[in-house]
């Protein structure tokens, strides 16, 4: 790194600390959130602060950091703690895919590694493609993606176009809060449940009961699944574990099912009225 480039980053997103550990740049990592580390277990051993929802502008200043990278969701007293530092703040608010490789390559030209951020959004949209054309001439099937319970909202627009990429048609509108029983009517083939902040473990046989969904297509032939949320919701180089399971998720015939992944055991019976 050149001498205007930062040497102390606080990362308070589990993304910006993934992809500063793509880039080959987690030594400038000084601090960041516990969240961090369930997805980038290489970040031991930092200082550990609030996330961008709760930051605290003391946490940051004790780190004497020259750099802080923030993503949504955001709160508007932590924003104003985080501005109130007086550190250099970039804030992230991805969408799309194509936000998150803007968001690779403006943080790889910050940390002055553009052509390692290059390299990197390259391989993800490698990777992509390659799934998208193994997946092409499959049986499309509907998918749901939610990466909320309650209320129930369905995963973000990039999820959609990973399903789409892995030979599915995501149904209902991504990033939304919808209800139950608009699900029912679309009658999705395949269930996929990435909880924020749950991991891998989403209660699949208890969500299905509760929801009455047991006569969903997708529960009726057990394709009902838990991918953790971490390969689906850190807009990251992450994103294509949650591809590749994605795909063992719609094609299951074709792809292998990767251990974090779970999928149904039992199909409940309708909740009692």
């Amino acid at each position: 790194m050149t001498s205007h480039t930062p040497h102390r980053v606080v990362c308070l997103q589990p993304s910006a600390t993934v992809i500063l550990d793509a880039l080959g740049c987690l030594d400038s990592v000084v601090a960041c959130t516990k969240y961090c580390l369930e997805v980038c277990p290489n970040a031991a051993g930092r200082i550990l602060v609030e996330d961008s929802w709760t930051a605290k502008s003391a946490e940051i200043l004790a780190a004497e950091p020259d750099l802080v990278l923030a993503a949504v969701p955001y709160q508007e007293q932590a924003v104003s703690e985080i501005l109130r530092s007086g550190i250099r703040f970039l804030a992230l608010a991805p969408h799309r895919l194509e936000d998150i490789y803007v968001d690779i390559a403006t943080i790889a030209g910050i940390v002055g590694r553009p052509e390692a951020g290059e390299k990197l959004i390259q391989k993800m949209c490698t990777d992509i493609d390659c799934i998208r054309q193994a997946t092409r001439h499959l049986q499309r099937r509907t998918v749901f993606c939610e990466e909320w319970g309650k209320p129930l909202i369905a995963s973000q627009p990039w999820v959609a176009e990973l399903v789409e990429a892995a030979g599915g048609s995501f149904v209902g509108t991504p990033g939304k809060q919808v209800e139950m029983g608009s699900i029912r009517q679309l009658n999705p083939e395949v269930l996929v449940a990435a909880w924020c902040g749950a991991g891998d473990r989403v209660p699949l046989e208890k969500i299905i009961r509760n929801r009455n969904w047991s006569e969903l297509k997708a529960a009726r032939e057990g394709r009902v699944y838990c991918i953790p949320d971490e390969w689906l919701n850190t807009p990251a180089p992450t994103l294509i574990q949650g591809l590749n399971a994605l795909a063992a998720a719609i094609h299951p015939e074709h792809f292998p099912s990767p251990k974090r992944m779970r999928r149904i055991t039992d199909v409940p019976f309708p909740a009692p009225k």
